[in-house]
């Protein structure tokens, strides 16, 4: 019987094709599973060098990328159409840690740009009427300068010889007594501009209604002054002042701190402790205001060193670290945690909001309109300082839980240009590492000093009567003694 070779030279051709092509996807797997191999290992190094994540769980995670890596590549062997899962698990895989990576950075940016803080910045401007018709400080060439002689006196000379540099001249300048005679001196036409540190427009404003609407920016320059801090150890009790500032530009720059917190940790027993001090308590500013005394929110326009000084006075305590918050993070950050839920000890109406007695779930909006909030309440700016407390409280236990993995990515976005703390990105890590080490709920207490409404002359006002409170050293000195309760781990 004759063998016809014609007949069967296509069935050949087509399986040397068949084995070629399932030899070349068998080669894309392989290489496929090398590329997952090299992203599980740059995957561990950026976690370790990130700082935190416990080294038991980056170890544990190692072992499991390297039992996957094991399976997605063995499948690459096996005869029949399974290492095709293989290379769709290897593509999955890949994919997890590549999109793992992207927010490991993002964190790791964020601990860098909110961490870390080593200076204040004085925001100072040359202001003058909103009908005035210079638009460049050149144009205020001939005009005549007013400025205060009473406080920040060196930031005022740095300003003038700026203001010298850049207009080619001697600038004419008046002194005045007061930030308050100085800028009514401009609204009555007597000088043309002022120059001066923008955060004392708060204290104009309390005083001369609607200044801020008379008046525009025509040049501004920012001074930058070293903040000293102090080394710490994380793992101890430690201090950290949260003050809630509303000013635009760089949140660095000194501005009233109108929230002032001051959060007792203690990473031993898992304890915090939120202590509420009233923004107008009338109380001396170390190294500013000498024997005189002044509304603790004025403190912040000095600086957060001024205001922990402040604050250190008169509990006795040491304050290692600050977080300064600006009021439109809140909104943010509530927002990013898919809202908040706040216990409220009254029911009251703020900015169109009602807020009921009992648990409110709050969006970014209303948590701010229930931090701001005291006019509602006799109680007045005590009361609206334990709600603040409320507010960090609903989100420290939103944070601490798994919510804020689900909205990562928003928050990361939002609160790195407004939140600012000195306290350093390997601090932070530290911390966090220890709380994932140690997943365990904290417990958190709030408390918060009282006193009784005054109307007295304040040091960055001048002779100007202004609403201040005066402390109840009783609480005081009962908060004071809770806050070393905490730290001795009581």
């Amino acid at each position: 019987m004759r063998y016809n070779r014609g007949y069967h030279e296509p069935y050949r051709r087509d399986r040397l094709v068949n084995k070629k092509e399932k030899k070349r996807v068998h080669s894309v797997g392989i290489a496929i599973a090398g590329i997952q191999l090299i992203i599980s290992v740059l995957f561990l190094a950026l976690l370790w060098r990130g700082g935190l994540i416990p080294a038991a769980y980056i170890v544990a995670l190692g072992l499991v990328l390297l039992v996957l890596e094991a399976v997605t590549m063995g499948l690459q062997f096996v005869k029949g159409r399974i290492h095709l899962a293989g290379i769709v698990l290897s593509l999955l895989i890949s994919a997890v840690l590549v999109f793992g990576a992207v927010y490991l950075y993002k964190a790791d940016r964020l601990l860098a740009d909110v961490g870390g803080a080593d200076y204040k910045t004085d925001n100072m401007v040359v202001v003058v009427k909103k009908d005035d018709p210079a638009q460049l400080l050149a144009d205020a060439r001939n005009y005549r300068f007013g400025t205060q002689s009473a406080l920040d006196q060196e930031n005022t000379s740095t300003m003038v010889e700026d203001v010298k540099d850049n207009i080619g001249r001697e600038p004419n300048v008046t002194e005045y007594g007061s930030v308050l005679e100085m800028a009514q001196a401009l609204l009555d036409g007597n000088v043309n501009a002022l120059i001066y540190n923008q955060a004392f427009d708060a204290v104009i404003g309390e005083s001369i209604e609607d200044y801020s609407d008379q008046v525009r920016v025509l040049y501004q320059y920012g001074i930058n002054t070293p903040i000293e801090n102090e080394e710490a150890d994380v793992r101890e009790p430690f201090n950290i002042y949260i003050s809630g500032i509303d000013v635009s530009g760089d949140i660095s720059t000194n501005s009233r701190s109108d929230v002032n917190i001051i959060m007792t940790v203690n990473p031993e027993t898992k304890k915090i402790l939120l202590t509420t001090t009233p923004r107008d308590y009338y109380l001396q500013l170390p190294g500013v205001s000498g024997e005189a005394r002044d509304k603790l929110t004025h403190a912040g326009i000095y600086g957060v060193d001024v205001s922990m000084a402040t604050l250190e006075s008169l509990y006795g305590i040491d304050i290692t670290y600050y977080a300064r918050v600006n009021f439109t993070s809140l909104i943010t950050i509530v927002d990013a945690l898919g809202g908040i839920d706040v216990q409220s000890e009254y029911a009251f109406e703020a900015r169109g909001y009602q807020f009921v007695q009992g648990s409110n779930h709050l969006n970014g909006e209303q948590a701010l309109a229930f931090s701001r909030e005291r006019y509602s309440f006799e109680d007045g700016d005590n009361q609206r300082g334990r709600n603040q407390e409320a507010v960090l409280t609903a989100i420290l236990q939103k944070a601490m839980s798994p919510a804020i993995l689900r909205n990562a990515d928003q928050i990361l976005a939002g609160v790195s240009q407004s939140v600012q703390t000195n306290m350093t990105r390997e601090e932070m890590a530290e911390f966090i590492r220890m709380q994932i080490a140690d997943p365990s709920g904290w417990s958190i207490e709030s408390a918060a000093v009282t006193g009784t409404g005054d109307t007295q002359s304040c040091f960055s006002s001048g002779s100007q009567l202004l609403y201040v409170m005066q402390p109840d050293m009783a609480s005081v000195s009962a908060i004071a003694e809770k806050m070393q309760q905490v730290l001795a781990g009581q």
